[in-house]
């Protein structure tokens, strides 16, 4: 029996040695693997230069200083996709919409018109002799008239000779029967009545000013004529348009033609009677289309005897389709895209929960009013920015992603000398001109005005240096009232028209972000959005003179930041005296 226990104790303890020897050296052996691993996946960059991106330790290629390791992507983002921070997307009042066809679940699509008057009832009231208007019976427009009633008085000497020709016809009837006919046919081509025509002939009396009577009853929607002027036969007097009933009229876009037809049910609605639905038909579909809005007319018939609705209100009105053999294209608004040479782009939001974007070639279609057809590229549901679209471009141009300019993400240096195989900003340097990222022709009077603009710009920046933060707001009120000075009608092509508004509304948006602050840090950081949207108006239009484009990575909590500059000394606004210099030229715009 002791035997027994002797060998099952020496087991026991042999197992125990092991386990002890050879599971921690698997465990230890792991560990090891691991940290291979990890060390192969470890990517090294510059503390000053984070564009830098080497698979080793070693020195940074533009300064000399120690590589230290970067950070992985334990953000989960793929390569494409860029987070901005909360702050970043309030400043620079990002908004996105979600992209969509207007037909429902249940088919029924959303129009959006207006009320206009009923043409078929309208009438023109017009003088059939010429004249004077000795008396105007018609005070304003939208006065109430009726059929038969009193307009105006008419002194006319074509009229005046035609009665005496008859009263001495008359007299010749029974001799020239033909003369006496012809002369009383003329005067009832000018629209007098056998009663009138009796009376000038029984009584031998000449009327000076013979009245105009209402042919229709209505509203008086247009004057037309003054009391004292002088009108011709057939001249028109009054517009009367009958506001018994009255149009619906709405656009409807090219791609939805084939869902609608005469006789189709619509409910409308207006925001003057918001609990109210009022139920008709389509009357008319019209078979043109307009090729400016790529557009056609739907037109519905109103019930308006009790004078519910006014030309001009706007309506909406919802009416079940027809099931449409082809696949609706989706619609997006202009604010959304950015245009460069061919290329169209939108950036959309790919986690709804948190701001990760993502750039989106897309084709675009006709131009539908305010909105776009897209062709392919984008996918219902999608989430798209539609306001603040350069600011999160030049995000993921900072961040070396796929932007507008920038195709293929990414960047690279090409050695010691500092300049950037891509460019991430966009901009025509001197070593990149002929390529896809050409200058917009303008005159030279916008270029002026935008120049204007530019030195104030730089007035700001100079304030920013000086940490003067009451002139930094004075300079932004005055690039506000520079901006207002620029004339968009100098801007003949509609790229550049559409360019420039785009850019307009943010530059204004930053100046006025930093006109009404006074703390010179929330100032800085509304100048690197200022200076982005500025970089990009420089760049296409350009301002008759060479610009620096400069850059510290160690800005804007170490994200980095750009600005322009004059003169290619480095002298940094974000700042102040505690770091002046520090930076470089990224960029030269000729």
């Amino acid at each position: 029996m002791k035997k027994y226990i002797i060998y099952t104790s020496i087991l026991i303890v042999g197992l125990l040695l092991g386990w002890l020897l050879f599971g921690g050296s698997s465990k230890e052996e792991t560990d090891h693997n691991n940290d291979k691993v990890t060390e192969t996946n470890q990517m090294w960059t510059c503390s000053m230069h984070p564009q830098i991106m080497q698979p080793e330790p070693g020195d940074c290629p533009i300064c000399g200083m120690d590589l230290i390791p970067a950070e992985t992507g334990s953000d989960g983002l793929l390569s494409d996709q860029f987070k901005m921070t909360d702050n970043a997307m309030a400043l620079a009042n990002i908004q996105t919409s979600i992209v969509g066809s207007e037909i429902t679940e249940d088919n029924i699509i959303k129009l959006s018109g207006k009320i206009t008057e009923n043409e078929e009832a309208n009438a023109v009231q017009v003088s059939y002799f010429s004249g004077r208007i000795e008396q105007l019976n018609i005070s304003f427009t939208g006065e109430e008239v009726r059929k038969g009633q009193l307009l105006a008085s008419i002194y006319s000497p074509e009229l005046y000779a035609a009665q005496q020709e008859l009263i001495t016809s008359a007299s010749l009837k029974e001799s020239q029967p033909d003369l006496y006919k012809a002369v009383r046919n003329k005067l009832k081509l000018w629209k007098l009545t056998e009663n009138q025509i009796n009376q000038i002939e029984e009584t031998g009396n000449v009327q000076e000013n013979f009245p105009v009577y209402a042919t229709v009853s209505g509203t008086v929607s247009e004057k037309l004529v003054e009391q004292g002027d002088y009108i011709k036969q057939g001249q028109p007097l009054l517009k009367i348009a009958n506001l018994k009933t009255v149009w619906a009229i709405f656009d409807v876009y090219e791609s939805q033609i084939d869902l609608f037809k005469k006789g189709q049910e619509i409910s409308i609605t207006t925001n003057a009677y918001p609990t109210k639905q009022f139920k008709t038909k389509v009357e008319f579909i019209d078979p043109v289309l307009d090729t400016r809005t790529r557009t056609v007319k739907l037109r519905a018939v109103l019930n308006n005897k009790n004078e519910l609705f006014k030309p001009g209100m706007f309506v909406e009105g919802n009416i079940k389709g027809k099931s449409s053999s082809q696949e609706q294209a989706l619609t997006i608004p202009s604010s959304s895209i950015l245009w460069t040479g061919e290329r169209s782009v939108v950036y959309i939001k790919s986690n709804p929960e948190q701001p990760i974007f993502e750039m989106r070639e897309v084709d675009l279609g006709n131009q539908l009013g305010d909105n776009y057809e897209v062709l392919s590229g984008l996918n219902n549901g999608d989430e798209i920015v539609t306001n603040g679209t350069f600011t999160v471009d030049a995000a993921a141009q900072l961040q070396g992603k796929k932007s507008m300019m920038n195709k293929e993400g990414g960047k690279t240096m090409t050695g010691h000398e500092g300049h950037l195989d891509k460019e991430p900003t966009g901009l025509t340097s001197n070593e990149n001109h002929s390529n896809m990222n050409e200058r917009i022709e303008v005159s030279t009077v916008f270029r002026n005005q935008l120049k204007d603009v530019y030195n104030v710009y730089i007035n700001l920046k100079d304030a920013l240096v000086k940490d003067d933060s009451i002139k930094v707001t004075d300079e932004a009120k005055s690039l506000l009232n520079n901006l207002s000075n620029i004339d968009m009608k100098l801007l003949t092509d509609g790229e550049a028209h559409s360019h420039w508004m785009a850019l307009e509304n943010e530059l204004k948006s930053s100046a006025k972000s930093i006109s009404n602050l006074v703390d010179i840090k929330e100032q800085r950081s509304h100048f690197k959005h200022l200076s982005s949207h500025l970089t990009k108006a420089v760049r296409l239009f350009g301002v008759n003179e060479k610009v620096y484009v400069q850059f510290c990575p160690m800005a804007d909590n170490n994200n980095g930041a750009y600005w322009l500059s004059k003169e290619e000394k480095v002298i940094n606004p974000y700042f102040g005296d505690a770091m002046l210099t520090c930076g470089e030229v990224k960029q030269i715009i000729e």
